[in-house]
């Protein structure tokens, strides 16, 4: 059975539901609605029982998600949307079901927070992973999404994607355990993947599920002062420059 949303289309079979995200003539960015749209379909999977697995992914091929849409930062409070954003991302990685990011190219900003906020991924080949923000935009991740990549992928990582504003291969991801799989086929790789939970046992996973919640949670807490920390990147003048030059489609001249 499948369900067209904006941007947004959910497939269920057998205990499995997936969600592609459909904008890949944007690179599949996220907008405000597909965001909406995933955490109301958060909230309902927190109360099934008879859904075990959920699987994201993106259209095209060339992109699972690049980002955000800027424009809708533009339209609200920035650090507010970025709250709501990080509830969103807590919603998923809080879901009692096993969560697979089933990655096929650029997997950047907004698409990486969501990535690394699911249990598993798995890769084609030659996807590319990062957050070059300080190279785009001039605006600053909430803590404890910087943490979580720090998590996945490991500090040094982490720093180079943030710091130097390099993206990563799927093959380097593979070898710091961020990724579970890289394959050229990944359809059967999901499909075998699948297999397997389908045959797991559920208390199993949800008791594990619960434990590694608590261990990242108490691990990955953001610090006081966040939030006046990121309303400081958000109304100061290098996001001002990056939201321009990226609308104008120039090159953000920061200052020093």
């Amino acid at each position: 059975m499948s369900e067209e949303t904006p941007d947004l289309l959910v497939t269920r079979t057998d205990g499995v539901v997936e969600v592609t995200f459909d904008r890949p003539h944007r690179h599949n960015a996220f907008t405000r609605d597909m965001y909406a749209a995933l955490k109301d379909l958060c909230a309902e999977l927190r109360e099934s029982a008879d859904v075990r697995v959920l699987v994201l992914r993106g259209a095209g091929g060339r992109a699972f998600a690049a980002g955000n849409e800027i424009s809708d930062f533009l339209e609200q409070d920035p650090v507010a949307y970025e709250d709501w954003i990080r509830e969103l991302l807590e919603s998923l990685f809080a879901l009692p079901q096993v969560t697979i990011a089933a990655i096929d190219g650029v997997c950047v900003g907004g698409g990486l927070a969501v990535a690394t906020h699911c249990d598993l991924r798995i890769a084609s080949g030659g996807s590319r992973f990062g957050y070059p923000i300080a190279r785009t935009l001039g605006n600053a991740l909430a803590a404890s999404i910087v943490y979580r990549c720090a998590t996945v992928f490991g500090e040094p990582i982490t720093r180079e994607m943030l710091l130097a504003s390099r993206l990563v291969g799927a093959d380097r991801a593979y070898a710091v355990g961020a990724l579970m799989a890289v394959t050229e086929d990944l359809g059967a790789e999901l499909a075998s993947l699948l297999d397997g939970l389908r045959a797991a046992s559920p208390v199993t996973l949800r008791a594990t599920k619960g434990q590694l919640l608590d261990r990242a949670r108490r691990l990955e807490a953001s610090p006081a002062g966040d939030t006046d920390l990121l309303r400081e990147v958000y109304t100061g003048p290098d996001f001002a420059e990056g939201v321009r030059a990226f609308l104008a489609k120039e090159k953000p001249a920061f200052g020093s």
